[in-house]
């Protein structure tokens, strides 16, 4: 549970607001005719001014105290305020519907992200009509400026795929034109000199209870072409790990609006502020609460992207008074959470748009078991929601340029990938054979991926079967040692490093005829498509990722890029592997044409890409004023 780094504090209820100055005036305009917002909501009266008074001569008094008591300043605030609404609807806000906007003329269309059909919802959605698709050029007036706010980026700092989608798609992004920047802590584990990271401003960050947090803004580059601040908080950044489950309410609530407060104090004013996880979605809710009038960003729209539902940020509510929100924030549709605060559900109900790692993935966690208890949450806000898988980043990636292996090789010539074949036999210790067909797993060792499947299957499948499986990864003990006994009793068919060897995993791919991915659930996975374009089948539980990104083998029809199956299950594992090994022995042009239509996909993050350029447009179009 996060305790305070202030407790000794007491709460201040008294937050004042700051006259907008010129210069954030002319922020604000930076905005003028990309940006789509709603008409200003009518003020709803107070209780006391429904209520009719009881004689006209009180009223004329009250009336008269009232307006003595009006300073001067809020005179001001109000008159800047007007003027702001005034410039807002006739620059800012243009007068038709969203949804009835214009469809660019287009050279090369690209399908709208698809909000999958929804499950068990707690409210029937009314659809929405979807944002035009954008065109494969996309043209100069509709360039964004893109602020992504997250906890990781490869290759600055990592734990998983968060760090890898950060950093494929802002470099798309920019690529196609966007104007994408990246804002996330400066760890200690982050080299200043190896990525050219240097100094550039301090930023003055506000909280509740009047509380002020200084931080050093750092700018860098990642890999020369997306500029990226870091913010420097030594107190809460300078540790050698990314998570500390004890203060991280408060870590990342300084690191999301640090970021906020930079995009005020240089005048770079996002059309879009797109925050990852738990961890930064309190950059949608500041937007909401902090910045929703009177402000630079008032006119920013957010989108959240759900990387994994399980991970959901519960804290203690006693962090609201930092973050500057009172306790009517502690409501089930918006923090609270059986007595705790969840970040992630304050997220989804705060964002413009909310996107997942897969459309099978964004379905699922709108069921009742995916949903890990925010679906009704979720089917509330349906017409908000989208699946856009992952992209691959090819410079790594690609059998025709990868630097790991013995001999490269390409969908026009395949000669190599029987090079990597024997390379990863003979490093395993298996028997030498081409003919004999190889399975390869490359995973974290964890309940999530199907190991319990795995157990159930292997030892069957070795004795019964002509095959032979390598595994590389870490993790869980019993599954460390399950592999072990497999080499022991499978000696010349089966071996596992433990431990991770980036040369090991791209050898795995490219040598491997099969690849295994039995995941009870998984959002998006990047094994399965690294495989495909290696020329080695995927052979995967269909979930999430995974059934978005494999299609399965048809005999009938030689098609397909893999083979799934559907029941959580030993024996359903097992008869797939069989698939799969009958499939090598008794049709091997099919699995030649299936190696072809594998390698042959578009994994890209440009497809990526151009699919979350529909999202912003959407979030743009239906940016609400909570």
């Amino acid at each position: 549970m996060a305790k305070s780094p202030s407790g000794d504090n007491k709460p201040s209820h008294k937050i004042s607001i700051p006259i907008m100055s010129s210069a954030e005036n002319e922020s604000e305009s930076l905005l003028s005719g990309n940006t789509v917002s709603e008409e200003p909501a009518a003020t709803k009266p107070s209780a006391k001014a429904r209520k009719k008074p009881a004689d006209s001569t009180q009223a004329a008094r009250r009336s008269k105290k009232e307006t003595q008591s009006t300073s001067s300043k809020a005179l001001v605030r109000l008159a800047l305020a007007s003027l702001s609404a005034a410039n807002a609807s006739e620059a800012v806000l243009p007068p038709a519907p969203a949804a009835k906007s214009k469809k660019p003329a287009e050279a090369d269309t690209v399908p709208a992200p698809t909000a999958r059909a929804t499950a068990p919802a707690a409210t029937t959605p009314t659809p929405t009509a979807a944002a035009p698709a954008p065109t494969a050029t996309v043209p100069a007036s509709s360039h964004k400026r893109i602020l992504f706010i997250t906890a990781e980026c490869t290759p600055l700092a990592q734990t998983g795929g968060l760090g890898d989608m950060i950093s494929g798609l802002t470099k798309a992004l920019k690529k196609r034109g966007h104007d994408a920047r990246i804002v996330m802590p400066l760890y200690q584990s982050i080299d200043r000199a190896k990525y050219g990271i240097t100094f550039a401003r301090s930023c003055c960050v506000h909280f509740g209870r009047g509380e002020e947090i200084w931080v050093g803004v750092f700018e860098g580059l990642l890999d020369g072409q997306v500029p990226i601040w870091f913010i420097d908080y030594a107190r809460y950044f300078d540790h050698p790990y990314i998570y500390d489950a004890q203060e991280d309410a408060y870590r990342f609530g300084v690191l999301s609006k640090a970021a906020l407060q930079v995009c005020k104090d240089t005048a770079w004013i996002p059309h879009i502020a797109h925050v990852q996880d738990w961890m930064t979605s309190m950059g949608a809710v500041f937007l909401k609460t902090w910045d929703r009038v009177l402000s630079p960003l008032s006119h920013t729209a957010s989108v959240l992207t759900i990387h994994n539902i399980g991970y959901q940020g519960k804290f203690s509510p006693s962090v609201l008074p930092f973050y500057g929100l009172g306790g009517d924030y502690m409501a089930p549709d918006r923090f609270e959470d059986f007595g705790m605060i969840n970040l992630l559900k304050a997220g989804i109900q705060y964002a413009d748009a909310i996107t997942t790692v897969s459309p099978t993935y964004a379905n699922e966690i709108r069921g009742p078991i995916g949903g890990m208890g925010l679906a009704p949450y979720l089917n509330n806000r349906s017409d908000h929601v989208f699946g856009i898988v992952n992209g691959v980043d090819t410079t790594v990636w690609n059998p025709a340029t990868d630097k790991y292996l013995p001999a490269r090789y390409s969908r026009d010539d395949m000669a190599g990938k029987a090079v990597c074949k024997k390379a990863l036999q003979e490093r395993f210790g298996l028997t030498v054979d081409p003919k004999i067909p190889l399975f390869g797993i490359v995973s974290r060792f964890a309940s999530q991926k199907g190991f319990d499947l795995l157990r159930g299957s292997l030892p069957q499948a070795s004795r019964d079967m002509i095959m032979q499986v390598v595994a590389l990864g870490t993790g869980d003990t019993f599954t460390e040692n399950f592999f072990r006994w497999m080499h022991g009793a499978f000696p010349k068919s089966a071996n596992a490093h433990i431990g991770f060897v980036p040369e090991l995993a791209h050898l795995i791919e490219a040598g491997s005829d099969f690849f295994l991915m039995p995941s009870l659930y998984e959002p998006c996975g990047l094994n399965q498509m690294y495989s495909s374009i290696y020329g080695t089948l995927p052979v995967v539980r269909a979930t999430g990722g995974l059934d978005d990104t494999v299609e399965n083998y048809n005999e009938a029809a030689a098609t397909g890029t893999g083979f799934k199956f559907w029941e959580i299950s030993g024996r359903a594992l097992f008869y797939t592997i069989g698939w799969a090994v009958s499939t090598w022995f008794d049709r091997p042009h099919h699995y030649a044409v299936m190696q072809q239509q594998g390698m042959a996909r578009d994994f890209t993050w440009e497809s990526s890409a151009r699919q979350y350029e529909r999202v912003y447009e959407h979030a743009l179009a239906h940016r609400a004023a909570l």
